[in-house]
C-alpha cells in the first residue's frame, strides 16, 4: 500500500467519485455516472474553498480507490482549535477488506493533525452497522447522537 496517495480530488475524477457515493455495495462504471450542473457546482465550492477538501485515495495508476470529504471548522471549544469534519467516506467494493478504508481515515487524520485541528469527528447513517464498527475499531467514540432538519 506504500504506493498509493490521498490528495485533493481533481475535476476529472469527480465521475470516479460520484461513481463511489452513487452505490457503495457495488463497483459504478465512472463512465455510466452523470455529472450534473449541481455536481459541478459543488465541487466548484469545494476546491475554491481553504476550509473545504475532497480527497482522494489514488494508486500509481490514478485509479480511485477511495474518498472522503474533510470541512475544516474553526470553533472557540478545544482552545480555539480547529475540528475537521469528515463525511463521504467510500471504498471502492470490490477493494474492501484489504486496509484501504484504515490508511484513508489514518491520512486523512495526519492532514487533519498537520493543520492543527484537535479532533475528527464524523457520522454515520445508523444502517451502516459495518461502518460503525470500521469506526469504532479505529478508536473512535459514540460521543453524540446527531440530528438533521432537512429543507
Amino acid at each position: 500500500m506504500s504506493a498509493l496517495l490521498l490528495r485533493p480530488a481533481r475535476r476529472a475524477e469527480l465521475p470516479a467519485v460520484l461513481a463511489l457515493l452513487t452505490d457503495e455495495d457495488r463497483v459504478v462504471d465512472p463512465a455510466s455516472v452523470r455529472v450534473t450542473e449541481a455536481y459541478e457546482r459543488a465541487f466548484a465550492a469545494i476546491e475554491a474553498d481553504p476550509r473545504n477538501e475532497m480527497l482522494v485515495l489514488v494508486d500509481t495508476d490514478g485509479l480511485v480507490l477511495g474518498c472522503l470529504q474533510a470541512t475544516y471548522i474553526p470553533g472557540l471549544g478545544k482552545g480555539g482549535a480547529e475540528r475537521a469534519l469528515v463525511e463521504a467516506v467510500r471504498i471502492r467494493a470490490d477493494r474492501r477488506g484489504g486496509g484501504l478504508g484504515r490508511l484513508l481515515m489514518g491520512l486523512a487524520a495526519d492532514r487533519a493533525r498537520a493543520r492543527g485541528c484537535a479532533l475528527v469527528q464524523l457520522t454515520s447513517g445508523k444502517e451502516r452497522a459495518d461502518a460503525h464498527r470500521f469506526y469504532a475499531s479505529l478508536g473512535y467514540a459514540r460521543s453524540h447522537e446527531g440530528f438533521k432538519l432537512p429543507l
